[in-house]
């Protein structure tokens, strides 16, 4: 079987192509700056982003009549369920109208269903969405009858993540308690109890752990007082909580290498101490995580870009080895979690979900 995936990211777009279980080819097509400042919205770059994909596939000699499946990104739609979904008219519009939100992703399952169009007998999936939500109901409660904690997470490595370590194990994903943290540019934090994420830090909304770019939670009566102070918009308090929050507020960049290979070393005081500071702060998010599980806990997961340092790692790891073993998957696999997600599918192994 040979698969297309496609993940479309702010200013790039990863695409991949699979033969069975193989990746036999992967590229992060880099969209300048200027190119994308003509589009006033995201969707607005569909052809775009669409032709750059079939140029590239066309340079490497693929023909794109020979996929038997393309499996695009999830984007931001209604809350689902974890699995596998065809792409359909309800969910194109949802995502071509932004109804949930706008973000490159949603283009995933939009460019991924036009390409299929041109292929005899190929469908268009999406899997594990970043709103897959399987909260238990005592989670969705937040402070204020007007506020709702909402599942928003990066659920397609994690639920990849947490896969493959039960079969490492040799047991059922459903079988274990897990607690995985995605450490990327945002971080999420999820409570897997038995196949199934019954709470996860908000990475989207500002929950949790401060990151490379996020601010993560914040005292709230400070925020308020922040966005009545008349010094900033709507949108530049968005960007201090998601896009130049977290590492990049504080040391002005958001590159681990440095940070871990050159300002520490150096003797930086300040470098190190916020550095310590986010490890305190996800290791104090995967306590809370143990709670959820009532300290029966099989494993936590260290997964994401940032799981590359060993520092960080360490840091993490000595606060919470006591809870349960440590496992550290560095980086992140999401083209092969999508392909996989398709090839169960076109093998009958499990069934599509509708939206």
């Amino acid at each position: 079987m040979k698969i297309l995936t496609i993940n479309p990211g702010s200013t790039s777009t990863k695409i991949a192509v699979f033969e069975d279980e193989k990746n036999i080819f992967q590229k992060n097509l880099q969209h300048d700056a200027d190119d994308l400042k003509q589009f006033a919205k995201i969707t607005e770059q569909f052809e775009f982003r669409k032709e750059a994909i079939l140029s590239l596939l066309k340079e490497n000699n693929f023909d794109v009549q020979s996929f038997n499946a393309i499996v695009g990104r999830g984007g931001l739609m209604r809350p689902l369920a974890s699995g596998t979904y065809l792409v359909n008219e309800a969910m194109k519009k949802d995502l071509s109208d932004c109804e949930y939100g706008e973000h490159a992703s949603n283009l995933g399952a939009l460019i991924a269903d036009d390409i299929a169009r041109q292929i005899p007998n190929c469908p268009a999936f999406i899997a594990d969405p970043v709103v897959v939500d399987e909260l238990q109901d005592v989670a969705r409660i937040a402070g204020h009858p007007l506020f709702k904690r909402v599942s928003a997470f990066h659920a397609l490595n994690q639920k990849a993540i947490a896969k493959a370590h039960a079969k490492k194990l040799g047991k059922p994903y459903e079988s274990l308690n897990l607690i995985v943290a995605h450490l990327g540019g945002g971080i999420s934090v999820g409570a897997h109890c038995q196949g199934k994420v019954i709470d996860v830090s908000n990475a989207i909304d500002g929950e949790g752990p401060f990151s490379p770019e996020r601010s993560g939670t914040l005292p709230a009566l400070q925020v308020a007082k922040l966005c009545f102070s008349g010094e900033y918009t709507f949108d530049q308090v968005k960007k201090i909580l998601t896009g130049k929050g977290g590492m990049v507020a504080h040391l002005g960049t958001n590159q681990f290498q440095k940070i871990e290979g050159e300002l520490i070393p150096s003797g930086d005081k300040q470098v190190d101490l916020v550095h310590q500071a986010m490890s305190y702060n996800i290791a104090k998010h995967i306590g809370a995580m143990a709670t959820v599980l009532r300290g029966k806990v099989d494993a936590i997961i260290l997964t994401g870009g940032i799981a590359w340092n060993p520092l960080m790692v360490e840091r993490i790891t000595e606060k919470i080895s006591f809870l349960a073993p440590v496992a550290v998957y560095p980086g992140e696999d999401e083209m092969g979690a999508l392909a996989n997600n398709g090839l169960a599918v076109l093998r009958g192994e499990t069934q599509t979900l509708t939206y």
